[in-house]
């Protein structure tokens, strides 16, 4: 556990300093400004006191348990001071000082020195070269930071490497009058690490939720480990950075060239059910909602505006985000006809016009808390000069006190003038934002992390009608070759071990051999040129389909002989043709560390520019499998459209769980391609496939 840290009883600052533009002096400040419930112990050798408080000479002559220590001091200096820490006591140690392994070599051993120090004391560190962290509990008051924002007790609690990222979300929750719970930036986190500080917040009572900001993981299966566990209990909101980074070399398969750089964390957060955001100010912005609201039970939202616009604004990006707006039943909407003025619009939304008194929204909001057929209330305040604005706010307020719905509420206001109705909507816990767009967003994340909550895992399936021992097998005789791809026959013996269906196939060496494969698999057939050094056939004219009878299957096979006559290992697979089915892909992709991330979608030729795809982590669940087929675009297609038939989708989830099992069975294989799987209603083949190592 980390409470003495993060709920400490006494603070010291080795390197504590009379310079008012210090470190050292900034963290004496804000622990007294903050009202810190502890003690503070200033260290400086040269000075009596700091700040008006007694400065000690070392911290050897400091009272006994202490439970933080700060120290702004020289890098070189950290090793004897940790030393005297350990001998002392100290529970924590927060390094606000950098030099250590972010410069190099040099400081890379001070850091090793000191941690090592450190665990023999039993010294838990955070940093080096970080913020610290704040506590804004009542009875605790932890000020350990040298930044400058001031928050007010709330419910959000902020997790970042970078402080710079965590202070300016910091700043903008206080710019909106939103509380925050417990703020930490780590730095270099050489010993206390993002996933022990979610893991605390995960069993802090007083955080609603997590807000966190990741440039790169460095354990990411614990950090998974942790989220998923955490995320369950309560919303984790992340934010990852370096998603356009140059640089990414490009992958030779279909798989890897659609798999952004960053696909790695993007999976890990939907794996573990983090929203992710790609914009700061939508996180910040749902974080507000998560703050105060309940999570909604569904996606059916009831819109009550005094405005026209505003409401449509906020309707588009509701819809296209996956919500819905139901009608009013006829008892609701008879019900707020005979209360609304008679030109009020009594729909969803309603909008209760200008003129709309605080009785006029009491009753639209009553109502819809009542009627089942609303999940969450999205609001639309103007603040018009004829009405009490006041009292409208007051029943906002009261109404979401009664935490049965979710309430999120578009402001539009002079906030200078209006400063009474903002005080209290604020005060009230009501998330309040200017634009019926950031409010619109904030009202999606709630609703989308219900989504999240509440979706079908399923079970991880095992087949027990595998080959597991043929798989690995072509595995070790092809790294025993040196081969970094896999032939034709090699990866089709692979997924024939994997009970993985194929059309069916044979390899040939010539037109005669193929001609008496294709007399066997019965046509039309397909001829494909396979060679290591061929990756993508049919852009190399390496693919002829549909060949009807021997005399096309031995135009096919000279063809290729003439263009690829450079190849010394040139065969030729032939294969029963399968036309008119739905052209799908499946891949893997190796994550270091995580396993693979598995790839489906539309497929085909034009992969790449559609670009219709989704990836989950190994191992792949049921639900998991299932959600893949629901999240492409594309998806209509499986159930059918235009006059064909859907495909078999228990089929294709199936595959997916094979493959899943495949991947963990054989870790070597780097990417693999199923391109393209052609579906149909009562089956599934795969009919082109590669495998590199």
């Amino acid at each position: 556990m980390l409470d003495s840290l993060f709920k400490p009883k006494s603070a010291a600052v080795i390197g504590a300093s009379s310079k008012e533009l210090s470190i050292g002096n900034r963290v004496i400040k804000n622990l007294i400004d903050f009202g810190f419930k502890g003690d503070i112990y200033p260290i400086n050798p040269k000075a009596d006191e700091i700040r008006g408080l007694k400065a000690y000479k070392s911290i050897m002559e400091c009272p006994d348990n202490i439970d933080v220590v700060h120290m702004v001091i020289p890098a070189k200096f950290v090793p004897q001071a940790m030393e005297d820490c350990g001998k002392k006591g100290v529970k924590n140690v927060i390094i606000n000082s950098g030099g250590f392994s972010e410069i190099g070599p040099e400081g890379e051993a001070i850091e090793k020195d000191f941690l090592a120090t450190a665990d023999q004391y039993g010294i838990r560190v955070l940093g080096p070269n970080c913020q610290g962290i704040i506590n804004t509990d009542p009875d605790i008051r932890a000020y350990c930071n040298f930044t400058f924002t001031m928050p007010d007790p709330g419910y959000i609690s902020i997790v970042a490497l970078s402080g710079g990222v965590a202070e300016v979300i910091h700043q903008a929750f206080s710019q909106m009058g939103v509380g925050t719970r417990i703020y930490a930036s780590n730095g270099n986190a050489c010993d206390v690490t993002i996933p022990d500080i979610i893991d605390y917040l995960g069993e802090d009572d007083g955080t609603r939720v997590i807000v966190t900001y990741v440039e790169g993981l460095r354990d990411a299966d614990t950090f998974m480990r942790v989220a998923t566990k955490v995320a369950a209990k309560k919303p984790i909101l992340a934010m990852k950075a370096g998603r356009t980074m140059e640089g990414a070399k490009a992958a030779a398969s279909h798989t890897g060239g659609l798999a952004k750089e960053d696909i790695a964390t993007d999976l890990i957060f939907k794996k573990a059910g983090i929203l992710s955001f790609r914009d700061e100010g939508e996180l910040i912005q749902a974080a507000a909602g998560f703050a105060t609201q309940p999570i909604p039970r569904g996606n059916r939202v009831g819109i009550i505006t005094n405005t026209g616009g505003p409401a449509v604004i906020a309707t588009d990006i509701m819809v296209a985000a996956g919500l819905t707006l139901p009608p009013l039943s006829e008892k609701t909407r008879q019900l707020l006809a005979g209360t609304l003025y008679p030109e009020a619009s009594v729909h969803n939304p309603i909008d209760v016009l200008a003129t709309g008194t605080a009785d006029h929204y009491r009753a639209c909001m009553d109502a819809m808390m009542a009627d089942d057929d609303f999940d969450c209330v999205f609001i639309n305040f103007v603040t018009p000069f004829f009405v009490d604005n006041e009292s409208i706010a007051r029943q906002i307020v009261k109404v979401s006190q009664q935490q049965k719905k979710p309430i999120i509420c578009n402001l539009m206001t002079d906030r200078r003038q209006w400063t009474q109705v903002v005080k209290i909507l604020q005060d009230g816990g009501v998330p309040c934002f200017a634009l019926p767009g950031e409010a619109a967003r904030a009202m999606a994340a709630l609703v989308h992390y219900n989504d999240i909550r509440t979706r079908e895992i399923g079970e991880v399936q095992t087949f027990d009608d595998i080959d597991k021992a043929r798989g690995a097998e072509i595995m070790a005789a092809a790294r025993k070759d040196g081969k970094s791809n896999l032939s034709a026959a090699e990866v089709y013996g692979i997924l024939k071990a994997y009970n993985i269906p194929t059309a069916g196939w044979q390899m040939a060496t010539d037109a005669e051999t193929a001609e008496k494969a294709a007399s066997q698999i019965g046509y039309p057939v397909v001829i494909k040129a396979d060679a290591a050094s061929i990756l993508h056939k049919s852009d190399v004219g390496g693919v002829a389909v549909n060949l009807p009878d021997a005399a096309a299957v031995r135009e096919a096979v000279a063809k290729m002989q003439q263009a690829f006559s450079d190849d010394d290992d040139l065969r030729f697979f032939v294969q029963q043709y399968l036309p008119d089915g739905l052209e799908l892909i499946m891949g893997a992709k190796a994550e270091e560390g995580l396993g693979h991330a598995v790839m489906f979608g539309i497929g085909g030729v034009f992969v790449e520019i559609m670009k219709d795809v989704v990836f989950n982590l190994t191992p792949v669940t049921s639900g998991e499998a299932r959600q893949m087929l629901a999240s492409i675009k594309g998806a209509p297609l499986l159930e059918g459209a235009r006059g064909k038939k859907g495909v078999d989708q228990d089929k294709l989830v199936e595959i997916i769980q094979r493959l899943s099992q495949l991947l963990i069975d054989l870790p070597a294989i780097r990417e693999m391609d199923l391109n393209p799987l052609m579906a149909f209603e009562d089956r599934v083949f795969v009919v082109d496939a590669r495998i590199s190592i």
